[in-house]
């Protein structure tokens, strides 16, 4: 079975690779903990961040965005201390910053959902790379929605960032044409 050269490197990625990257996610609450995965990763290895997913859920309310955007100072603290999370404390923070305005765009948009897969017209865009080092670090698409996002306010949302959160989450299909995951998410286009 061919996969995406990447997903070759660890049993952890291999599972993600051919179980959720780049299925089309529509749900707030997955799209919330991405949203939230993906700036943590700023710096890091997707992989330590996979190793930390589930102490982040665990950490996190399992993403509930209104639970993490009521997070006191003491609560922000004691996350600081725990070794199951990226204990960066601008990131931690972004993540109590984000939730209010996940909920700020929630409350606008009547969903996250709605809001984010604006940026590409409510479908995946569908690429046909031959190679890994065909990819992109970002796209117009991500400039627009890492702009959108930090005029909102939000925190570790750059437009890599962006991109990586658009490729995670289905928006884009990014997998190489000689990959067994491309042809069954194109199909389902």
């Amino acid at each position: 079975m061919t996969r995406c050269e990447w997903a070759d490197n660890s049993t952890l990625n291999q599972k993600y690779h051919d179980e959720e990257w780049g299925v089309p996610i529509h749900d707030d609450t997955t799209l919330f903990e991405f949203l939230i995965l993906e700036g943590a990763q700023a710096g890091l290895s997707w992989e330590t961040i996979l190793k930390k997913r589930e102490g982040y859920r665990e950490a996190f309310d399992r993403f509930d965005p209104k639970k993490v955007s009521a997070y006191s100072v003491s609560k922000i603290e004691a996350l600081l201390q725990n070794p199951n999370i990226v204990r960066n404390r601008l990131k931690v923070n972004s993540t109590v910053l984000n939730a209010k305005f996940f909920l700020d765009v929630q409350k606008e948009f009547g969903s996250f959902d709605q809001y984010i897969w604006q940026f590409t017209g409510g479908r995946t865009i569908q690429n046909a790379f031959r190679k890994m080092s065909e990819l992109p670090a970002n796209t117009p698409e991500s400039d627009a929605m890492s702009k959108d996002l930090k005029k909102r306010g939000f925190k570790f949302i750059g437009t890599t960032i962006c991109y990586a959160f658009m490729q995670a989450t289905g928006m884009v299909n990014d997998h190489v044409i000689s990959c067994f995951k491309y042809k069954e998410l194109s199909d389902k286009l």
